[in-house]
């Protein structure tokens, strides 16, 4: 899609989201449309519809702050959303020749990879395409499914395309659309990153999920929550989540994941190196040295 395409649908999704009510509105019951129309729109943040109609229509190029902020707070845009925004509208307006891509990183740096190991918990990182690019011990066996690959392990292909994410992820579909919007979020920061349009390529014609989740044009920064995997070794285990970008890393994001102490969440946390060092040893017994080298691969590094 142009910039122009994205801005339009983007601005249509938010516009259908908000109900007349939430923004003082009366609802009259007899709308053609859901959510608020445009002229709607133009008199919440103080434009001419006429205006608010070209920008609807992607024409967003030297559009000012000022208007843009109007029209995220008439959309109730969150932060993200508004950065999103914000973000096409740079594109928009940006210089039509092209800039040198960012590339990313395809793994994290020494003394990174001592941090994570040094960590009791469950830790990944991960680059704006979705590779887990590191990981500990405890990461990569919470993650087991994701680096189950002879490639390198990205989340979103897992979480799209290989089938035990249904149930690995205890709520599939929140997971999918979770990552389809981080997706979102990246393109709109750095649309020149070849890998990540290869990856939402490859998604779009093998995932017709994928599709349907990329045409709600959401967006999301994973940040904190809670989320609940079902582990194939040591059951269901609700953690919460906490992620930030990696200081001195563009592009590089890592999530650690937790429970509160003394509960069976956390028990089931602490028995995941366990579990994987059984895993390895059980193959290792098993005599196959192909099996062998493949479960030390996924158990031992990031690909």
């Amino acid at each position: 899609m142009t910039v122009k395409d994205e801005v339009r649908e983007f601005l249509i999704t938010r516009r259908a989201q908000v109900r007349p009510g939430q923004v003082g509105l009366p609802d009259s019951g007899d709308r053609r449309v859901p959510g608020l129309r445009r002229e709607e729109v133009a008199m919440l943040a103080d434009v001419s519809l006429d205006y608010y109609t070209r920008l609807e229509r992607g024409n967003i190029r030297g559009a000012s702050e000022s208007v843009l902020n109007a029209i995220a707070r008439a959309l109730l845009l969150d932060d993200i959303e508004r950065a999103h925004l914000f973000d096409l509208a740079r594109r928009a307006s940006a210089p039509r020749v092209s800039s040198q891509p960012m590339r990313p990183p395809g793994s994290v740096r020494t003394s990174v990879q001592r941090v994570l190991d040094s960590m009791a918990l469950p830790a990944i990182v991960y680059n704006a395409p979705h590779d887990i690019v590191g990981a500990n011990e405890a990461g990569r066996a919470l993650y087991h499914i994701h680096f189950d690959t002879d490639a390198r392990p990205n989340i979103a292909r897992t979480t799209f395309l290989d089938p035990r994410a249904r149930t690995f992820y205890a709520d599939w579909g929140e997971a999918r659309r979770m990552t389809a919007a981080m997706l979102r979020l990246e393109v709109g920061r750095n649309p020149l990153d070849e890998e990540l349009t290869a990856l939402i390529g490859e998604l779009s014609a093998r995932s017709p999920q994928f599709r349907k989740d990329w045409a709600e044009h959401d967006v999301h920064e994973h940040r904190s929550g809670v989320k609940t995997f079902n582990h194939p070794g040591v059951g269901a285990i609700e953690v919460t989540y906490d992620g930030w970008q990696l200081p001195g890393e563009t592009g590089l994001s890592i999530v650690t994941y937790s429970a509160e102490p003394g509960t069976p969440d956390a028990d089931r946390l602490a028995l995941l190196p366990a579990w994987a060092e059984g895993r390895r040893a059980r193959t290792l017994d098993a005599g196959d040295p192909q099996d062998a080298t493949r479960v030390a691969r996924i158990e031992g590094s990031t690909g």
